[in-house]
């Protein structure tokens, strides 16, 4: 008898209930148990999953390994797609290995390096990919030589911490003083430069941050998905433009020549994204990120399924119908909100498995835990 293949995604973005669609939709016709786990029991990929459960949460990332691979063995996960503590997770792989769990992430040191945006640009302009200027500032001091610096070449200054995901934190910096203007209409990224000089000048530690500083990039934003192997070698990229509401596709050249540069040279395994804007009209490298985008299931309007090609090349096999890009492209397009079923409040938190429930709780060591109990379609822990 014909096991399934037990997938799991941890702790991941609500997006990826369409990434998970996409592996249910694979040509192969191939038999999958989806895992997910969520702190967040209306997380739509909780929903999309086969079998869903709460994580505990205040695990440190050496704790959470620990209960990643009790759950790894317990469930007999054949293909990991780590998004919280990727970091950490990709440190012990050869232990997930041991288990029969195959990791799907970069190296771990692919992963750190990323992780910390300034170091990875000196990396990137090393390499010789293109950089956009950039500063790396820490008090009050260091942010102004770094603004006056950006204004006098023409440019408009904006920060974002050099570790953190997404939009997280960026700001553009303004020298107009503020007004109620500010507090009419729609929430600005604009910030008064004064407020932040100020700010930085009363907190109370002599370097209080660790910032990015560097000039505003124009769009449009483009976005490159990538497919690699297990060795890092690029086997497909598709870019997804994005200016104002419209999105589209893109093959060109001064998006993916760098693109496959950066992958090949870090051993950017399985699914990666590289984010570009432009100064003076040439594409810079703005952010890698070393896990796959929240928009990744947007390919399938051009005809390919990077998530169930992933899980092939980690299973050794070749993908089907995957070139380092797709013989057409899809058409322009927006995006609007849909409504998605959400799944019956039935998911107690699981408690974290001895050695590391002390971590968790706080209480001390805790007994082990009851019999596992199926709650339509959810794996549910009795406590």
């Amino acid at each position: 008898m014909n096991h399934p293949l037990r997938i799991w995604l941890n702790r991941t973005y609500a997006e990826n209930a369409f990434f998970i669609g996409l592996l249910r939709e694979n040509r192969d016709d191939v038999e999958l148990e989806i895992h997910a786990s969520h702190v967040d029991a209306d997380s739509p990929v909780l929903r999309a999953a086969d079998i869903s459960s709460l994580e505990p949460e205040r695990l440190s990332p050496a704790a959470y390994v620990e209960f990643a691979l009790d759950y790894c063995t317990r469930h007999g996960i054949q293909l990991f797609l780590p998004r919280l503590h990727q970091h950490a997770v990709a440190t012990r792989r050869e232990d997930f290995a041991a288990v029969g769990t195959t990791v799907l992430s970069p190296p771990s040191e692919a992963i750190e390096l990323f992780d910390d945006k300034a170091t990875a640009y000196g990396k990137l302009a090393a390499a010789g990919l293109p950089v956009p200027p950039w500063w790396r500032v820490h008090d009050a001091d260091e942010l102004m030589a770094a603004v006056e610096e950006i204004e006098a070449d023409g440019g408009k200054p904006c920060l974002k911490p050099v570790s953190g995901a997404g939009g997280e934190g960026f700001r553009v910096l303004s020298r107009n003083p503020f007004s109620l203007d500010r507090l009419a209409g729609a929430p600005s990224w604009y910030v008064p430069l004064e407020l932040v000089v100020k700010a930085l000048d009363d907190a109370p530690q002599e370097r209080p941050v660790d910032w990015l500083v560097m000039p505003h990039l124009a769009g449009p934003e483009v976005s490159v998905d990538c497919l690699a192997d297990r060795d890092g070698r690029l086997r497909s990229a598709v870019g997804r433009s994005k200016e104002g509401r419209r999105r589209g596709f893109t093959l060109d050249p001064a998006y993916l020549e760098p693109t496959e540069l950066l992958v090949e040279t870090f051993g950017l395994a399985y699914l990666t994204n590289v984010q570009f804007r432009h100064h003076n009209g040439v594409p810079m490298l703005l952010d890698i990120n070393t896990r796959p985008s929240g928009g990744l299931h947007q390919l399938s309007r051009c005809g390919v399924n990077f998530p169930w090609a992933a899980m092939q090349l980690a299973l050794g096999q070749e993908p089907t119908n995957i070139a380092i890009g797709p013989s057409s492209l899809g058409e322009d397009y927006t995006l609007i909100s849909t409504p998605y079923p959400a799944l019956a409040r039935q998911l107690p938190i699981p408690a974290p498995r001895l050695p590391y429930a002390e971590e968790a709780t706080g209480q001390g060591p805790r007994p082990a835990q009851g019999p596992v109990t199926q709650v339509t379609g959810i794996i549910a822990e009795s406590v």
